[in-house]
């Protein structure tokens, strides 16, 4: 078959056109939508708090060690890593493509326990979060107080408890963060008055360990002829900021006692306040999602939509959600664009055909060529 038969036979090849057409409107219609190709590698996160630390404390206690034991971990290409005066590490572990995210979690949570004994006490205490996570975030959105009935503290708890568990199950999404605190117990030390009584910062955090648990109390009766057994229990951890002024630090052979609210102030704060969030001038809290290797983003900020939107219903009067920046704003613009540009260029390539052919007939098998 040669091209003097579709010459030949207009009628054969205007349904060859339109049957081409019908094709590429399925295909368009079922091809999925993302924004860039599965090009980027996948990447693992590691993330670790040393509080108080400077950014050189952490590069040489923290970061240094880290990276020496992650250092070629099974189809690594290179890493990153990041150090805060605000006291938190960011290394970041890139791929080969192709390589099993999970498998590189596994791999990378291996060799980080491997460091775990040349760390600080306090960055072991607190822990080391491995998580399969992309550098490209998804969206951002925010939960604001335009009344100012609540502040940064309970946006944040609220986001901790309602947002961050459902939408961390959402497939496809790595990681929420949120650029904001919980709620804490605040310790102020009041350096004077320690002073007079010699004492130091880990005078308090040893009073603070020691008085401050959770703990098996057991059980009396067990072996005895009584007829019952009785589990002991006790308060456990404090939980009232009067509870943790009652700390003891220090008692005296004359029965003198000093408790931990003569020598600092107590309050229910926050954890940090590194971070100041603001919406239109009211309190408000933002929120990062990033998501895994391999999702597709405009799936999975439509999942997201849908979670926020139904979210919405439940928030407590006085505030609001709202949805910052997203991938797939950009993305269906384009695609609008593009859509757009197509349109235009057939209208024009029609018009030139009519207004030279002047034959609606002979128009209209072009027009079904450049569609198709």
């Amino acid at each position: 078959m040669n091209l003097r038969t579709f010459i030949e036979r207009p009628v054969l090849s205007a349904v060859l056109s339109i049957a081409i057409v019908i094709l590429g409107v399925i295909g368009l219609c079922t091809l999925p939508v993302e924004q860039y190709p599965d090009i980027a590698p996948p990447t693992v996160m590691v993330t670790t708090t040393y509080y108080g630390a400077s950014a050189e404390t952490l590069q040489k206690s923290v970061i240094a060690p880290l990276e020496e034991a992650i250092n070629g971990v099974e189809d690594m290409t290179y890493m990153t890593s990041s150090a805060s005066n605000a006291g938190t590490v960011i290394i970041f572990v890139y791929f080969e493509q192709g390589t099993d995210p999970d498998m590189a979690a596994v791999n990378v949570q291996n060799r980080v326990s491997k460091a775990t004994g040349q760390l600080p006490a306090e960055v072991t205490q607190v822990g080391m979060t491995t998580l399969k996570r992309q550098t490209s975030m998804l969206q951002v959105f925010t939960l604001s107080s335009p009344d100012d009935t609540y502040d940064e503290g309970f946006l944040s708890n609220y986001i901790s408890i309602h947002l961050k568990p459902e939408i961390l199950r959402l497939q496809g999404v790595g990681e929420l963060v949120i650029l904001g605190t919980d709620y804490s117990m605040r310790v102020w030390m009041r350096p004077d008055v320690m002073a007079q009584y010699g004492l130091t910062p880990q005078d308090v955090t040893a009073a603070l360990a020691e008085q401050n648990i959770e703990a098996a109390t057991g059980s009396i009766g067990e072996n005895s002829e009584e007829s019952f057994q009785y589990t002991m229990k006790y308060t456990g951890r404090l939980s009232t900021p009067e509870a943790f002024g009652d700390i003891v630090i220090r008692s005296a052979d004359n029965g003198e006692v000093l408790r931990l609210k003569d020598i600092a102030t107590i309050e229910l704060g926050r954890e940090n306040y590194a971070y100041v969030g603001r919406l239109n001038g009211h309190p408000g809290v933002s929120c990062l999602v990033f998501q895994t290797a391999g999702s597709n983003s405009t799936e999975v900020n439509g999942q997201i939509d849908a979670l926020l939107e139904e979210a919405r219903k439940d928030l407590p009067k006085g505030v609001e959600l709202t949805q910052m920046m997203s991938t797939n704003d950009f993305l269906f613009a384009s695609i609008h664009e593009v859509v757009k540009t197509l349109i235009e260029a057939v209208v024009l390539v029609v018009l030139v055909v009519l207004v030279f052919l002047q034959n609606l007939r002979a128009t209209l098998i072009p027009l079904v060529g450049i569609v198709g």
